[in-house]
């Protein structure tokens, strides 16, 4: 799994990150958007544009978050 989509981003949601994937690999869910982790090809175009910084690599993910790597893949695991 390549990035991560954190805290900052629950109940804001602002889509720049997915106008600007190049894959389309970002998925809204109720709360917040998801990276696919199959999808994804690590370019990084989103952890730029996300105006709440909500992103992160897998490996930089702040320790307060990191459950959200988790979170992440349940929601793709079903």
């Amino acid at each position: 799994m390549a990035y991560i989509i954190t805290e900052a981003c629950i109940e804001t949601k602002n889509a720049a990150c997915s106008a600007v994937c190049p894959v389309d690999c970002i998925y809204e869910g109720d709360d917040q958007f998801y990276i696919n982790p199959e999808e994804c090809i690590d370019c990084g175009a989103c952890e730029a544009e996300c105006p709440v910084s909500a992103i992160y690599a897998e490996s930089a993910v702040p320790a307060a978050l990191r459950g959200y790597a988790g979170k992440n893949r349940a929601y793709f695991v079903g």
